[in-house]
């Protein structure tokens, strides 16, 4: 190290070092930040637009239509890319950095790497009050920034160019550890981004990072291997942090070793493909009688990378109350939940121990040939409710034409309302790492702006696979800009816009806690006089994708099949029906809020009904 400087303004500094930031991935060495999605205004333009113009080529910047939907874009590269990598996201100051809350929040609670860089008010208030600048009369430092503080892992506000010295590796730090990771978020002062200082030139030195791999307390271990050696009824329950720590292969060797059967959470899907022997099935409120059927029995679960979520756990009734749960996880909060056995620990390294600790154990073969048959079962139902022709047009038999026609390493992705649901349930996995189901913050929008995120990176390793989203009307409507993103980086996407007139998922709800349909599909709304139509097939290719309309599922495998042929994104609309085409089994009890008091009869009826269930709901914390 040596005692050489260089004179760089603090947005030029950022940008250098971002770019100088390595990882090595399957023995390829690349850089950790994979560009960024911008929108430019007064808070970024000027200044951090300067800086990365001159690294265009070393930090690809995608150009967004919404900041919401680029923080969605970035979620899904991380995903991708399985937290290994991220994107930065800049925006202005004031509405356009607002705009990044929501995907921040997704981020967060989906545990995913992000940078923010936004514009912040001037440091040295000589404009005050700035345009878009919120004003908090008792407090002059309190902004719209400040509220990124509840949706970051890390947050800060650079008021000195000397400060990113300590606050970039502190970010990324926090970016990659597997732990604690989450969106960073970095307030830059419109001034401040301007301002120059002598940096040390080893601040920019190539830097190559290793995600950290941690083992687990020998302590720890013991006490979960004593525990499992006696269980008659385990399972083992795989989520989305077996994926990101590289633990496939070693889940599925421990599972095989011990004769375990495993059931899936949503983030968990695709762990084992379909076709496993103890693939029993995707588990909780959107998930499968069979992998419910094992929950409900099993004497000892072992939670391998997941956060237990409500829809994971059915609100806490999927198991039974004597059962005992073994949650192995990086993460200490997440491995502490529900009064678990603890194993803190890189899941690659920890089950490798935890297999190492139990001699000779093995399930009972009686047990994982009962799951096994609840499993086959359940496939033949699936089987039937998803063949095109049995019943109305529905959101599953547009998910079997994708499924029998997709690539085995074709990236499917979707999020809220009634897709991530059926998807979880019916999806045959036929390749390890393919779905995405983004339900850790259910976010309406995320399926068409995180698929472009998840198409980019996709593309980086695998440009002849297609990645396919689902998703309804009401997420369309919501966020479809990326449709338009798409086609101007040449990022192909298919994109399954399955219309059933409203949000018909959340009126499914209403009615089955006995309200009357209001609100929801657009035929019950009192505010609309008369029902319209929106005719998606031309608004997308009115944003230069090819798009045509089927009537039923026959004609949508045909679409499908030129849509694959097809060069460029491509959009297939098909109008599915609102009530019936549910998947009606699978489901464990969820609690919702139910009126304790009422005028309506059936929502009575109902709250008693819900409540009712609530006896074989846990009460650990």
């Amino acid at each position: 190290m040596t005692n050489e400087t260089v004179r760089l303004t603090t947005a030029q500094a950022i940008i250098r070092f971002l770019a100088n930031q390595y990882i090595v991935i399957d023995g390829q060495e690349m850089r950790v930040c994979g560009g960024g999605f911008g929108i430019f205004g007064h808070g970024n333009v000027t200044c951090l637009g300067e800086a990365l113009y001159d690294a265009k080529d070393a930090l690809p910047l995608y150009r967004g239509q919404n900041e919401q939907s680029m923080g969605f874009a970035a979620a899904g590269y991380a995903k991708q890319w399985l937290r290994k990598r991220f994107m930065f996201c800049t925006a202005s100051a004031g509405p356009g950095t607002a705009n990044l809350l929501t995907s921040a929040a997704l981020a967060h609670a989906n545990r995913l790497p992000m940078l923010m860089l936004c514009g912040d008010t001037f440091l040295t208030r000589l404009p005050d009050p700035v345009l878009q600048q919120l004003e908090h009369f008792n407090n002059p430092t309190f902004g719209v920034n400040d509220a990124f503080k509840a949706v970051s892992r890390y947050w800060d506000r650079i008021t000195h160019p000397a400060q990113i010295i300590q606050s970039l590796p502190a970010a990324l730090a926090t970016m990659l550890d597997p732990a604690d990771c989450g969106p960073a978020f970095i307030g830059l002062p419109q001034d401040v981004q301007g301002w120059s200082y002598d940096y040390p030139t080893a601040f920019f030195d190539k830097r190559v990072h290793h995600i950290r791999s941690q083992a687990a307390d020998p302590a720890e271990i013991g006490a979960a291997a004593a525990l499992l050696k006696g269980a008659a009824r385990p399972m083992i329950i795989a989520g989305g942090g077996v994926q990101y720590a590289g633990a496939v292969a070693e889940m599925t060797r421990f599972a095989e070793t011990r004769n375990i059967p495993v059931v899936e959470t949503i983030a968990g899907r695709a762990n084992l493909t379909q076709d496993h022997a103890l693939n029993i099935g995707p588990l909780g409120v959107t998930g499968s009688d069979s992998a419910n059927a094992i929950a409900e029995k099993a004497d000892v679960i072992v939670a391998i990378g997941t956060r237990l979520q409500d829809f994971t756990t059915g609100s806490w009734t999927a198991f039974s109350k004597d059962a005992q749960i073994i949650t192995l996880n990086v993460g200490r909060h997440d491995a502490a939940k529900h009064m678990s056995i603890t194993v803190v620990g890189d899941a690659k390294q920890s089950i490798g121990q935890l297999d190492a600790a139990l001699g000779d154990f093995k399930a009972p073969s009686a047990w994982t040939e009962t799951a096994q048959a609840a499993r086959a079962e359940w496939v033949a139902y699936t089987d039937d409710i998803t063949t095109p022709g049995n019943g109305p047009n529905s959101y599953c038999q547009a998910i079997r034409v994708v499924n029998d026609l997709c690539d085995p390493r074709d990236r499917v992705v979707a999020a809220a309302g009634g897709l991530p649901a059926e998807v979880t349930a019916h999806w045959q996995t036929k390749d390890i790492g393919t779905v995405d189901v983004e339900f850790g913050f259910s976010c309406m929008g995320y399926e068409i702006a995180g698929g472009w995120g998840a198409r980019i990176a996709q593309f980086e390793r695998e440009p002849d696979k297609d990645t396919v989203i689902f998703t309804g009307d009401g997420s369309y409507l919501l966020m479809n800009s990326d449709i338009y993103s798409s086609v101007l980086t040449r990022r192909k996407l298919i994109i399954c816009v399955l219309d059933n007139g409203g949000f018909a998922v959340i009126n499914k709800l209403q009615n089955n806690t006995g309200n009357e349909s209001f609100n929801n599909l657009i035929e019950d709304c009192p505010t609309v006089p008369a029902p319209f139509a929106v005719d998606f097939e031309a608004h997308a290719a009115a944003m230069g994708a090819n798009a045509e309309t089927v009537a039923n599922p026959a004609a949508f495998a045909d679409a499908f099949k030129r849509a694959k042929a097809a060069d460029k994104t491509s959009v297939i609309v098909m109008k599915v029906d609102a009530y019936e085409g549910w998947t009606t089994e699978g489901h464990t009890w969820w609690e919702v809020g139910t009126p304790s008091v009422t005028d309506n009869p059936k929502v009575a009826e109902k709250h008693a009904e819900i409540e009712a269930s609530r006896v074989k709901q846990r009460r650990g914390i």
